[in-house]
């Protein structure tokens, strides 16, 4: 406690107060921004995992799309195949 008073004597009750004031607003804004890292962390493996899944539903639709142009005797749509790997068609036909 003396050290306290020591610090008002020599610098004034204001500068006290005020560094006071800063470092609570200090440790009130360290609080808060540890919440949103986590926060934001897991939001980012949630979309992460969500791509995952719309790759694997895309390629999923790919092969059904192929499976019924085959079935029905249809050429399949080689564009669409190629564009879902997210290359161009390579082939040469």
């Amino acid at each position: 406690m003396d050290e306290y008073l020591t610090l008002v004597l020599n610098v004034g009750f204001p500068i006290a107060a005020a560094s006071a004031s800063g470092y609570f607003v200090f440790l009130t804004l360290k609080f808060i921004l540890s919440g949103i890292e986590v926060s934001v962390t897991n939001m980012a493996k949630i979309i992460t995992n969500l791509d995952n899944r719309v790759k694997t539903m895309n390629s999923d639709v790919i092969r059904i799309d192929v499976l019924v142009s085959d079935a029905l005797g249809l050429q399949p749509d080689v564009d669409r195949i190629s564009r879902a790997d997210g290359k161009n068609d390579a082939r040469v036909d």
